[in-house]
């Protein structure tokens, strides 16, 4: 495999399995060096110990990247580590289905914080690190096909999966002067840990994705590594939507059986 990251530095959030774990480990695969965040620490140690034989280097540094205190923390740590940060994925991010109607301040607040509020901290945190080392960095946002069409139940996520897209849009003007990139991406449905606890999901997703099938960690990753590898450096702005063709023809899972 070609070794696009060797001596490059990424940190990714929300890590511990799935999408995140997967860029992760492709990453290494490429000799980068990766921070691997996760809340839950546990997870997020065992996932970095996962990756230990392949060419690069992933530390576990667990956390609450909503809390702008331990944004500080990772950042430093990071840079502390391996000199500088070239790459940053945030992927951390958190679904709370829920009618409109009904939805409670106390969910929307945890969607907000994290999937808002702990991405444009960790964001400007990255960024200014990058400026402070003239670095030729990429940040990568992960967004979501609900900020492109309603999904039941998902209003307040997919209204937070749209705002990152125009935040790297906006971005692009205040980030481009030091030669960062900024793009994202926005998976639809995908196989993993947490989507196959639904047993009918595969299923459903097949039959409604044009490509016949939903997403693998893979596919999200791969997707995600072109945008932050040498090969785009001359993207940003810019949203990539991997999924199976779902959002050509946007069918809704039936959620009532």
């Amino acid at each position: 495999m070609e070794q696009l990251f060797t001596g490059k530095t990424a940190i990714v959030t929300g890590a511990g399995q799935g999408i995140g774990y997967e860029i992760c480990r492709l990453l290494c695969a490429q000799g980068a060096n990766v921070v691997l965040n996760d809340i839950d620490a546990t997870l997020a140690n065992e996932a970095a110990a996962a990756i230990k034989n392949e060419p690069g280097t992933c530390v576990a540094i667990p956390g609450d990247v909503s809390d702008t205190g331990f944004i500080a923390e990772l950042t430093r740590e990071t840079s502390r580590r391996f000199g500088k940060i070239d790459i940053l994925v945030a992927n951390a991010g958190i679904t709370l289905f829920g009618d409109f109607f009904d939805y409670t301040v106390e969910k929307f607040r945890k969607v907000v914080d994290l999937n808002l509020q702990g991405t444009f901290f960790l964001t400007q945190a990255v960024a200014r690190e990058m400026r402070s080392k003239n670095t030729e960095g990429s940040i990568l946002l992960m967004s979501s096909v609900t900020g492109h069409r309603a999904h039941m139940q998902l209003s307040a996520y997919g209204m937070t999966k749209a705002a990152l897209e125009l935040m790297a849009k906006t971005l692009v003007i205040e980030l481009s002067p030091y030669k960062i990139t900024i793009n994202s991406v926005a998976p639809g449905a995908t196989l993993t840990e947490r989507t196959s606890l639904d047993g009918d999901y595969e299923r459903v997703w097949s039959g409604i994705t044009p490509m016949g099938r939903p997403a693998k960690p893979e596919d999200i990753a791969r997707a995600t590594l072109f945008l932050v590898s040498p090969h785009a450096r001359h993207i940003t702005g810019q949203n990539l939507v991997v999924d199976g063709g779902w959002t050509c023809i946007s069918p809704p899972p039936n959620l009532l059986t």
